[in-house]
C-alpha cells in the first residue's frame, strides 16, 4: 500500500508518496489515486517527488502514462523535485522530452497556472 500526503490548493492538488522507493505495484495504486481525480472539481495535479529516492522503471512508465492521460482530458499534471536517483530512472526511459517536470512545486504551481490560462485563452478562440 502506498502512502500520500494530500494537500488541496484552490486550483489544483499536490499528492506527495511518502514512501522512498516505488515499485510496480505501488505506481498502479498512486496511478488510481491520480486517475481518480480526473473526475473531480479541482482535476489538475502536482505530484512532489522529494521524498522519493528509487523506482522501478516500469513505475516511470505508468507515471509518464498517467501524465499523458491527464493532458488527453484537457487538465495539467505537473511532476516536480524529483531526486537523483529517480531523475536517472526517468532518463534512462528517456521520457523528459514528453513531460512536464520542474525542480520546484513553486514552479509547478506556476505551470498549473499558466496552462489554466492558456486553456481559457484557446476556449475562447
Amino acid at each position: 500500500m502506498i502512502i500520500v500526503k494530500i494537500d488541496t490548493k484552490e486550483r489544483f492538488t499536490v499528492i506527495t508518496p511518502q514512501d522512498a522507493d516505488l515499485s510496480v505495484n505501488m505506481t498502479e495504486e498512486l496511478g488510481n489515486l491520480l486517475l481518480s481525480y480526473l473526475q473531480k472539481d479541482i482535476p489538475h495535479i502536482v505530484l512532489n517527488m522529494q521524498d522519493v529516492k528509487a523506482m522501478e522503471e516500469e513505475a516511470a512508465e505508468k507515471i509518464a502514462g498517467t501524465q499523458q492521460q491527464f493532458y488527453a482530458a484537457g487538465h495539467s499534471f505537473v511532476i516536480c523535485c524529483l531526486q537523483p536517483g529517480v531523475e536517472k530512472t526517468f532518463a534512462r526511459k528517456d521520457f523528459f522530452d514528453g513531460m512536464n517536470i520542474t525542480p520546484s512545486e513553486s514552479e509547478a504551481w506556476d505551470i498549473v497556472q499558466m496552462e489554466e490560462i492558456e486553456r481559457e485563452l484557446l476556449k475562447d478562440d
